[in-house]
């Protein structure tokens, strides 16, 4: 394939970009277990607003609607990611929720988890990469449409929502040190046993 026959769209530097960040984002989600609360927390900071950054610059593409696109995450893939991270967030993974339309007519506040606001992000930003390496140039400016339009829908809002969270916990008076997660380690070898398989495979290939 020439560089002349390259689709402008899916191969701009803006998409390229967007797809690095995506990258390290995914990264970071996938080996939380190599990280302490405040070092993850402190990583989440830095490309919450990056993520957000590239995704918002993206030309508006196309969609092809007879295009079904591959799901990647499964529900027990996201699962397990989430409550990595709601372990080694502990105690600090709740936050007060303020835009969330059903707190008008709740008496109460509403929580939010960042575990699981990530988890959300993660799981449309891996859907998009493990589909956008295909190299069907169609299926890839599809992926880009869907992640675009999930962002606009969704996953945008709760990235500037548990990023408030993490600034939050960066800035207040928190001990980020302290050990967050009281599992035992018969209980960190269940986990283990429980990994996905393909999370296996991608710790196995990048040396964990």
């Amino acid at each position: 394939m020439t560089e002349e026959s390259l689709n402008p769209i899916v191969y701009s530097k803006n998409v390229i970009e967007f797809v690095t960040v995506a990258n390290e984002f995914c990264n970071l989600v996938e080996h939380v277990g190599q990280e302490t609360t405040r070092s993850f927390l402190n990583k989440t900071q830095k490309i919450l607003p990056l993520l957000y950054l590239k995704v918002s610059v993206l030309e508006d593409v196309n969609s092809y609607e007879e295009l079904g696109l591959e799901k990647f995450v499964s529900e027990v893939d996201y699962n397990y990611l989430q409550q990595k991270m709601m372990n080694l967030l502990g105690e600090f993974d709740d936050f007060q929720e303020v835009f969330d339309p059903g707190m008008q007519f709740s008496d109460e506040p509403l929580s939010a988890s960042i575990s699981e606001c990530l988890a959300d992000i993660y799981q449309d930003l891996k859907d998009f990469l493990m589909t956008f390496r295909t190299g069907d140039e169609l299926v890839m400016q599809e992926a880009l449409w869907v992640c675009q339009d999930n962002f606009k829908n969704y996953w945008g809002q709760r990235l500037v929502n548990s990023l408030r969270a993490v600034h939050n916990l960066m800035y207040g008076d928190y001990d980020l040190d302290q050990a967050m997660n009281q599992a035992s380690k018969s209980e960190d070898i269940e986990a283990e046993s429980n990994k996905p398989e393909w999370l296996n495979q991608l710790f196995k290939d990048q040396g964990e």
